[in-house]
């Protein structure tokens, strides 16, 4: 028998829709609702507040992004297969939709996935069959696995399979891979997925993590590294409960809320997963000790043939010296310490500078690179200066711009006191040359990746040193 025959059907006793057509005329069309506008109560869909929608904001984001290819980066038990079982109800019932079909790791998935699709059915009274159990037939196992669908009268099914990719051959539609760091086979099922992109299908991914050194947390580096055009969104249990989680819950258990037994409830499931809470809820793939750049990655991009960090101290009364002295002895500094770096610069080369700002505690560090064939970028000159006060600081910044012979962009410190020095840099080369970066979780988030791949490439060149090593080995994911 071909493989995806049919062999045997049974009906299930989840029904769509009680005293409808079991078996909708193909082709036939029915109005589809919006994914918040769900109709009379019905069982699994809570009993929110008349014009509360019933999604959740970042449920309603994922649902309203048209990526064709989205990955959800996700926390447990946030309602996110929830969510998307909305969505492939509206799009699969829609004339203008296309069959969804659905990728678990496990038949209890794929049969709870189904029997949300129905509930959603019901809520939008959309006209559809019950659901249906088929076998199919994997060729490769010899053997029939069951799976589920429901038909809906715009002539579209969803489909809830097995994870093998071959079951994939020969379908178009839209791809959901539920729990997707889970599955044996992730990248030939992907490979098999992103074919139907060819011919308008699209491809979610819905996973917590399974590991650092997984290709679903891969897969999420290369998109925010920018080697894939992916569109990724991220959900920890406290981005859910920021958005209503726990408010939904309390809905839904027809309890009263209060900010303390959400505090309660949180730390309950922090308790419930022992050591692997920040992996199931917080986002964080395990690796290891959690350190996101290792000794030898980082090691392998310096070179001793690069020029040290300048380093220079200042005295807590050098602020206190008269104007045209500090600006004379800063100027001879920068004349004996960066000048020779400077004039080693290539003519025709593009140059960029980073800076981290530090006034009194912290260091200021300032990296100056130049672009080799290839977009390899190696270090010109990089500085450290500690306890310099904001003049002598912006002195220095501005001779090392004006002596680059082509600078074409800054990124610079705008948190805290940092944001005086990148406004007067801003000003002085342009808006369009230096960009003024506020720091922030989400900021590391987003352009961690791209780090860790220039690494991986070998596409940045540092100088050896032992405090920038150790700098580097301090990243850790949240």
């Amino acid at each position: 028998m071909s493989q995806g025959a049919e062999t045997k059907f049974k009906s299930s006793k989840l029904k769509t829709q009680p005293g409808r057509s079991r078996s909708p005329q193909r082709g036939a069309t029915a109005p589809v609702p919006s994914a918040n506008s769900a109709a009379a109560p019905v069982a699994g869909v809570p009993a929110v507040t008349p014009g509360l929608p019933v999604l959740l904001p970042y449920q309603q984001r994922w649902i309203d992004d048209p990526a064709p290819v989205k990955i959800w980066e996700k926390s447990r038990r946030i309602g996110a297969s929830w969510a998307e079982a909305a969505d492939s109800v509206l799009y699969a019932a829609s004339p203008t939709g296309q069959d969804v079909l659905y990728v678990g790791y496990n038949q209890d998935m794929t049969r709870e996935f189904i029997g949300d699709c129905a509930m959603w059915a019901r809520a939008f009274q959309i006209v559809a069959g019950e659901v249906s159990e088929f076998f199919y037939r994997e060729e490769k196992e010899d053997r029939d696995i069951l799976a589920f669908r429901i038909r809906f009268s715009s002539g579209h099914d969803i489909v809830a399979l097995s994870s093998r990719p071959s079951n994939l051959r020969g379908k178009q539609g839209r791809v959901i891979i539920d729990e997707a760091a889970f599955h044996k086979e992730l990248g030939e099922l992907l490979k098999a997925a992103l074919a139907l992109l060819m011919w308008g299908g699209s491809v979610h991914i819905l996973s917590t993590h399974n590991g650092e050194d997984n290709p679903f947390n891969e897969l999420i580096s290369d998109a925010r590294a920018g080697k894939n055009p992916y569109s990724v969104h991220r959900t920890t249990l406290d981005d859910a409960l920021a958005e209503g989680l726990y408010h939904r819950i309390c809905l839904r258990l027809q309890k009263p809320y209060s900010a303390a037994d959400e505090a309660r409830w949180r730390q309950r499931m922090i308790d419930n997963y022992l050591g692997g809470a920040d992996e199931e809820l917080f986002c964080v793939p395990a690796y290891g000790s959690g350190v996101y750049l290792t000794r030898m990655l980082i090691e392998s991009c310096m070179d001793e043939a690069l020029p040290p960090v300048v380093y220079k101290q200042y005295s807590r009364e050098y602020v206190d010296l008269p104007e045209k002295l500090r600006q004379a002895d800063v100027l001879t500094w920068c004349e004996e310490n960066l000048k020779p770096l400077l004039d080693a610069a290539g003519p025709n080369a593009n140059h960029f500078l980073s800076e981290d700002f530090g006034r009194s505690g912290d260091l200021t560090a300032v990296l100056v690179t130049e672009e080799l064939p290839g977009l390899t970028y190696k270090t010109l000159l990089a500085y450290e200066l500690r306890n310099a006060p904001f003049k002598v600081q912006e002195q220095i910044l501005f001779y090392v711009l004006d002596h680059l012979p082509r600078f074409r962009g800054a990124a610079m410190d705008a948190r805290g006191n940092g944001q005086q020095m990148a406004e007067a840099t801003r000003q002085k080369y342009g808006a369009g040359r230096v960009a003024e970066v506020m720091l922030s979780d989400r900021w590391y988030l987003e352009n961690m990746s791209a780090l860790k791949s220039a690494l991986e490439e070998k596409t940045i060149l540092l100088p050896r040193d032992a405090d920038w090593l150790d700098d580097l080995r301090a990243f850790k994911m949240k």
